[in-house]
């Protein structure tokens, strides 16, 4: 919903949000048109995420440096059939993005089955670039998303009370790029009071017993904390009673910043950190069924949701295209740009076992902040929702850009 307000309201709004904020390879494909700005989606947030640097670079993709191949451990074992198909999909998202458009169509030349040309492919158009904090350290927090599944109808009953709410009508965003260039990741989000715009209802305001959203219900499901965790997830599956699946993905969320309520667990004492999983909380959650709600609201921040197209092949990430199960990552767009393919160095959840790869740079998340820091989607269901809840692991980040990318001096 779009509500116009004078420019002294936008200006005080930025001040504010400033100070709290193919057997062979085809030629070589020309120099592309300049950069426009990428879009930028917001938060598909996953739990236990803190913020990984405490200083930002004043330039996009500044904290990049230049590597080789060489330094990329366990490539010699990548499947290359495998990261090829996640990075065609990707393509359909950059195909319109003028740094993109080349390398794209080159690669719908090459043999999809040929890793010997895939290979080359990759060495020919791009360039290698290890992620680094501001502070300059290598290493980053790697952690896991999925996309659940939820017992759900179309309408309230006793069995499915817990409501999933679209976009309310007087949710207002404010996008201050237009204003200031410096704050184009930047958005406010409040609703009108009178004259003024306020921030926006709080998770607890929402769900308390006459919720100020009643009207703008989705879809009703059966469990309060699988709900939460919908909301941290960004996307998922409501499955009704006659087998109908309906896909459900992020729509917007009410500005205010995500919160974790693991976290929250680990400083009160009441469990330690390697406990503080997705799992771990939803068992603390049975065993207090008296706390739960008060804990869930400590968290304000709350996500509305939008009905996606039946039969993709995954939900929706910020790219726009459907995320590929363990190939699609979510990433901080200042950092790495959003799209891009990425190799990662870790090792699996709760695991020594090597986790090395090249993924793709798909998706976003409000909690994934910093330049070596990850959100792995493992894919639909409980299986993948265990590796995800469990992800907790330090690794690497390389980028790989067209070699006509252009980057900050």
């Amino acid at each position: 919903m779009k509500t116009l307000f004078n420019v002294r309201q936008c200006l005080l709004l930025a001040a504010a949000c400033w100070l709290v904020g193919c057997q062979s390879v085809p030629p070589t494909p020309q120099h592309p048109a300049p950069a426009k700005p990428l879009p930028t989606k917001p938060p598909v947030a996953a739990p236990e995420k803190p913020s990984a640097t405490t200083t930002t670079p004043a330039q996009p993709y500044a904290l990049l440096k230049p590597a080789s191949w060489a330094e990329l451990p366990g490539l010699a074992k990548e499947d290359w059939a495998a990261s090829w198909r996640a990075w065609l999909q990707g393509c359909q998202g950059l195909k319109n993005k003028p740094d993109w458009q080349a390398v794209c169509a080159v690669a719908l030349l090459v043999n999809a089955d040929d890793a010997v040309a895939i290979q080359a492919y990759w060495r020919q158009y791009f360039n290698v670039y290890q992620t680094q904090q501001a502070e300059g350290a290598q290493q980053g927090l790697m952690t896991g998303y999925y996309q659940p599944v939820l017992k759900g109808a179309r309408t309230a009953s006793a069995r499915f009370p817990i409501p999933l709410y679209k976009i309310p009508a007087d949710l207002i965003t404010v996008n201050l790029s237009g204003l200031f260039p410096e704050l184009k990741y930047k958005r406010v989000r409040g609703r009108l009071q009178g004259q003024s715009l306020v921030p926006y209802y709080t998770r607890a305001d929402i769900e308390q017993n006459q919720s100020p959203l009643a009207g703008s219900e989705l879809l009703w499901v059966n469990d309060a904390v699988e709900a939460f965790f919908l909301q941290v997830q960004g996307s998922g599956i409501v499955e009704l009673e006659n087998g109908e699946r309906l896909p459900v993905g992020y729509a917007d969320q009410n500005g205010h910043p995500y919160q974790s309520i693991g976290k929250l667990l680990v400083e009160r004492g009441e469990m330690v950190a390697s406990e503080a999983s997705m799992q771990g909380i939803k068992t603390w959650g049975v065993q207090h069924p008296d706390q739960l709600r008060a804990l869930l609201d400590a968290n304000p921040s709350y996500v509305f949701f939008k009905l996606l197209p039946a039969g993709l092949s995954g939900p929706l990430g910020a790219l726009g295209v459907p995320l590929t199960a363990a190939r699609s990552i979510a990433v901080d767009p200042f950092y790495i740009p959003l799209g891009a393919p990425v190799y990662l160095a870790s090792t699996y959840p709760n695991s020594e076992a090597p986790l090395q790869q090249l993924m793709q740079a798909q998706d976003t998340g409000g909690a994934i902040k910093g330049g070596v820091r990850a959100d792995v989607y493992w894919g639909e269901g409980e299986p993948a929702g265990k590796l995800a809840g469990a992800m907790r692991q330090q690794g690497q980040l390389w980028v790989w850009l067209p070699k006509t990318f252009p980057l900050p001096h």
